[in-house]
């Protein structure tokens, strides 16, 4: 960890463009959910922070950056599910349980989001490429950690690999989120998840 004291607080210009850009991201993320990936505008979020379009888009490359930062801005907020700073264990499992029910009934906007960009970013040429890859990366090696320890402390059924099952999760969890914005009322996420966990464990999710 960086001591606190070598840690520089941005100054002048610099702070302000990042209060906006973050300001901005917020706006985004907000109007995202309400309305959907598809009705949600750059419009929309320029209206709520009081610029222009291209005033807006001044502080990002392009859309698809903005789009990026609205869903690392989302993964930020996610620590209230998923404790990401502390020891990855069943827990981490039970949080991102919760977390897929709380994006079903209140993020539906950034769950199309995700899905449309994630599909998009698997071109290397693509704007949020990299944010992708850096995230799924990630996320397996988190999740792995989680199933390592679950294996160490006797919850994990014998025979289950920790990383097929890390891999197995984040692929139910993709292909829920696209059969749920297909049809909302015809499945429960959170349910099919902890139904795909079951036989993965030797004790109660």
């Amino acid at each position: 960890m960086i001591p606190t004291a070598t840690i520089r607080k941005p100054r002048g210009a610099y702070a302000k463009t990042a209060a906006r850009r973050r300001e901005i991201l917020e706006a985004g993320m907000d109007v995202f959910a309400t309305n959907g990936f598809r009705s949600g505008s750059i419009r929309e979020i320029a209206e709520v922070v009081g610029m222009s379009q291209a005033g807006l888009l001044h502080h990002f490359s392009n859309k698809n950056e903005l789009l990026a930062g609205v869903l690392e801005l989302r993964d930020d907020r996610a620590t209230e599910y998923v404790d990401t700073a502390g020891q990855a264990d069943i827990e981490t499992i039970r949080g991102f349980v919760r977390l897929i029910d709380y994006n079903a009934r209140e993020k539906p906007g950034l769950v199309e989001l995700h899905c449309v960009l994630s599909a998009e970013a698997t071109s290397p040429e693509h704007p949020a490429h990299d944010y992708f890859v850096r995230r799924y990366a990630w996320v397996l090696s988190f999740l792995t950690e989680a199933f390592e320890a679950m294996q160490a402390a006797g919850q994990l059924a014998i025979g289950i690999d920790p990383t097929s099952a890390a891999r197995g999760m984040i692929a139910m969890s993709d292909g829920l989120q696209v059969q749920w914005l297909l049809t909302p009322d015809s499945l429960d996420m959170a349910q099919e998840m902890r139904n795909y966990l079951h036989p993965l464990l030797a004790v109660e999710l």
